[in-house]
């Protein structure tokens, strides 16, 4: 997520302002680690099915953001898929697809009209300081809301640290990126937008990277700086909630928080309009991971 996925008990904001900033020129993608680097995570999702000796299946129990999905464990909204399916991603392609699923009841009793798929690596991967990214592509439509983000283990939030490394609100043409923390979440300062060009947008395969420091966060995307925190910006808000581990988390959400903000629709559902739940009934609507990858350089050990 994105940003305020993961409250630990906390109910979150809305987002607030965004900062634009013009494209830029996309790379060459690659999986492979540069110079004094050290993979210390990478999944390609080559196998038949999710790994889960790296990534944890969240099932809902809490509920966040007014968002209109519940999350299951289930191969229909979490799955592998190869060859045509994985479209491009040549060993595979993590597959986390919303699904249409009117009155389902999750264990807390409350019902939902849509399933979808959250995973995380908590207690299974976990790092201080380095580079973590993923390419990605994604499903254009209003009210959709999938996110690639990170989560610290220290404490509840906002205490804990957000790190947002991509959000996507069903708008082709960009995505965003922000952090949230003590002082500084919900409508946080601290969140950017990166505009594609019209024959390259999220809708085609791209890489969204942060790169953690102890006195920044440098959020780069397709190998282009698009936004840069450090420090004493934080703390001209409040702590600096990034010296401890956090976890990595992919999930796919549908209306909530996020969305209305920027598409204020609030029918037939808070933040998705009627033609973007068609798309979600008609299995047309999903996030594809090709790989996810953590590395640090030589002069980082934690």
């Amino acid at each position: 997520m994105n940003h305020y996925k993961y409250k630990y008990k906390c109910i979150l904001g809305v987002l607030g302002a965004i900062v634009l900033l013009a494209s830029c020129s996309p790379l060459k993608q690659t999986s492979a680690a540069g110079p004094n680097e050290k993979v210390v995570f990478f999944d390609d999702f080559n196998g038949n099915k999710l790994d889960n000796a790296k990534w944890n299946v969240e099932v809902t129990g809490m509920h966040f953001n007014n968002e209109l999905q519940a999350y299951v464990d289930s191969s229909a909204t979490i799955f592998i898929a190869h060859g045509a399916q994985a479209e491009g991603a040549a060993n595979g392609a993590l597959v986390l697809q919303p699904r249409s699923a009117p009155g389902f009841k999750t264990k807390d009793g409350q019902s939902f009209d849509f399933i979808s798929g959250r995973i995380n690596t908590k207690d299974k991967f976990e790092f201080t300081y380095g580079t973590a990214e993923a390419r990605i592509k994604v499903t254009e439509g209003s009210g959709l809301w999938p996110a690639w983000w990170m989560l610290g283990t220290n404490g509840e939030w906002p205490a804990c640290g957000e790190i947002d490394i991509m959000e996507h609100v069903g708008e082709k043409d960009w995505a965003s990126a922000a952090v949230h923390g003590p002082g500084y979440s919900g409508e946080t300062p601290f969140v950017n937008r990166q505009y594609f060009p019209p024959n390259n947008d999220v809708t085609q395969w791209h890489t969204y990277a942060v790169d953690w420091t102890p006195d920044s966060l440098l959020f780069k995307y397709d190998g282009v700086l698009m936004f840069r925190i450090n420090r004493h910006m934080v703390e001209h808000y409040g702590k600096w909630a990034y010296d401890t581990p956090q976890f990595l988390m992919l999930n796919y959400a549908l209306g909530g928080a996020y969305p209305v903000k920027i598409n204020n629709l609030k029918t037939p559902y808070l933040g998705m309009p009627q033609s973007t739940a068609n798309m979600v009934k008609n299995n047309k609507v999903k996030m594809l991971v090709d790989w996810v990858r953590v590395t640090k350089r030589s002069d980082q050990t934690r």
